[in-house]
């Protein structure tokens, strides 16, 4: 544990400490006259100069921005100026010189030439000091977007590195997404279907803002128009985040006021999903943005109330959603330039999507784990008897019932031996009920030694056993009951340095086809009593007709 947040704080610090070199200087137009007044210089003066080499646009309207060099740019590495992470925005480009180019990271103005890492325009003719590069700039998100000039074996070089991660990220996405569907199928615990619905929706999100989406050309178009698909797949993300964590952590049973809250922002995400259909308006993202600073924080409250709590499954959510806090309080602080912007940045938020995956694909397995263990030992508990270990009796009624099917099917022959030890209400009188519990416990080691591996034996109830013989007749059976008697008056019982002489009264029921296994066994616990009537310590097996009673006193 010290290990892992030793390794975020250090990936945190190596974010913080990245500065692009600024070999480039920005300035700002906020306006948008037209262009020949622009790229001739003659309002040069009214642009205003923004600190570091990254175009960030204050609003969605449409801004012109100059780019000039700190010093010439030379021919001979065939330089290209490389807008990074573009995301949804629209470029016209003027280079000195040349006439416009249009150029986008999707849609109809997108470069195939590169990667989907950033919009590199080559600069045939180098760029001399102080030339000016004049970009007209249309946006529908405000997000940085470093300005550099690269060598085309540069832009290359970072390009293929670029698809490798990019490839890496996306891949092991769909498949925790894949892996999540599989266990919700197979496992059909609802963890697994909002754990699914979250990876996919994250996916889908990386796969848009990282402009791999430019593969399909229809989808390209939805998402590179308007915002309301990425809006609706970022609400998505949160719902399905926010169900997981509800109920992930039981929130409705361990924190209900907290549960409470994540309903009303539950609602409030469906409804603005609703009207992303229907409508762009700004109104929605401002209330969307609203809605995720009430949800996000509340989850990860939700989270360490749980910790504190000592919740188990509390902890992988605070290791899961601690980068990504960590990854947004640095993106905030970019954006408000208390810090310089990091290149990798944009590496960081997808490093953090499949960090937070593995977290919580490991937690949710984990606790399916440990609810696997709890139902098995409540199935132990349920199958054996605590005290004895023979079978309980609904178990033996349950295996009874299904050998007597089996024996309708198959016209085999089924026979039980029902009985309890003689006088042991007195043990318990006279010793104490731990001295009874030990005797019983030793009788019942015994009897089992003497019965075959697929021989049954289960407590009836109290000092009552009964004894399920499969394959066996009525008097093969009475020969099992006469040995098992054997077993216990052979010799006596030594517990806790006292002798007890003990001896059993035990009734043989044989099974007629077509009987019901409670007549059966009411059979065998009327040979029981005849046993006992008889003068105890014997076997008594039922006859339709008479009770033979075979065995001797002691």
């Amino acid at each position: 544990m010290r290990r892992y947040w030793l390794a975020v704080l250090l990936c945190a610090c190596a974010v913080l400490a990245h500065v692009q070199a600024q070999d480039l200087h920005l300035a700002r137009l906020d306006a948008d006259p037209p262009a020949t007044d622009v790229v001739s210089g003659a309002i040069d003066g009214q642009f205003r100069a923004v600190a570091g080499p990254v175009l960030l646009q204050p609003d969605k309207q449409v801004h012109w921005w100059r780019v000039t060099a700190s010093g010439a740019v030379g021919t001979a590495r065939q330089p290209h100026l490389v807008l990074r992470s573009p995301y949804l925005h629209r470029f016209e480009i003027w280079l000195p010189g040349q006439a416009p180019l249009q150029r986008s990271l999707i849609g109809r103005d997108s470069d195939r030439h590169f990667s989907t890492r950033s919009i590199a325009i080559a600069l045939p003719q180098g760029l001399a000091r102080d030339a000016a590069v004049y970009l007209r700039v249309q946006s529908l998100a405000s997000t940085p977007i470093p300005v550099a000039v690269e060598s085309l074996e540069s832009v290359h070089q970072r390009d293929l590195a670029h698809v490798t991660w990019r490839t890496a990220v996306l891949s092991m996405m769909a498949m925790l997404s894949v892996l999540a569907l599989g266990l919700w199928v197979g496992v059909g615990d609802r963890s697994y279907q909002y754990l699914f619905l979250t990876l996919v929706a994250q996916t889908a999100y990386l796969w848009c803002i990282g402009g791999e989406i430019r593969a399909w050309p229809w989808l390209a178009d939805l998402f590179s128009q308007d915002l309301r698909a990425i809006r609706f797949v970022t609400l998505l993300a949160a719902l399905a985040s926010s169900n997981f964590v509800a109920y992930y952590l039981s929130l409705p049973q361990r924190q209900p006021w907290m549960a409470r809250v994540l309903r009303a922002c539950n609602a409030a995400m469906i409804a603005l999903m609703a009207a992303c259909l229907f409508s762009a308006a700004e109104i929605i993202s401002a209330l969307g943005n609203i809605v995720l600073l009430v949800t996000m924080p509340s989850l990860f409250i939700a989270g360490v109330i749980g910790a504190w709590r000592r919740q188990r499954e509390a902890y992988f959510v605070l290791l899961s959603w601690t980068p990504m806090v960590m990854v947004a309080v640095a993106r905030v602080g970019e954006l408000q330039r208390w810090w310089p912007f990091s290149l990798w940045m944009e590496y960081w938020i997808p490093i953090c999507c499949v960090m937070s995956s593995l977290v919580l694909m490991t937690g949710v397995t984990y606790k399916i784990q440990q609810l696997r263990q709890d139902r098995d030992r409540a199935t132990e508990l349920a199958t054996f008897d605590a005290l004895t270990g023979a079978l309980s009796r609904p178990m033996v009624e349950t295996q009874l019932a299904a050998l007597i099917e089996a024996g309708n099917r198959e016209h085999r022959p089924l026979s039980v031996v029902f009985f309890d030890i003689d006088h042991f209400k007195r043990i318990n009188d006279q010793h104490g009920h731990r001295m009874g519990d030990q005797a019983l416990r030793i009788i019942v080691k015994r009897v089992r030694n003497r019965l075959r591996e697929q021989d049954l034996l289960g407590r009836y109830g109290g000092d009552e056993m009964i004894a399920v013989l499969p394959g066996t007749d009525g008097q093969q059976a009475e020969i099992v009951a006469e040995h098992l008697r054997e077993a216990v008056n052979c010799r006596p019982l030594s517990v806790d340095g006292t002798t007890l002489v003990l001896s059993l009264s035990l009734g043989v029921a044989e099974w007629f086809p077509g009987e019901r296994a409670d007549h059966l066994i009411e059979r065998a616990d009327a040979a029981l009593y005849a046993s006992k009537s008889a003068g105890r310590d014997r076997v008594t097996r039922y006859r339709p007709t008479t009770l033979q009673t075979e065995g001797a006193m002691t």
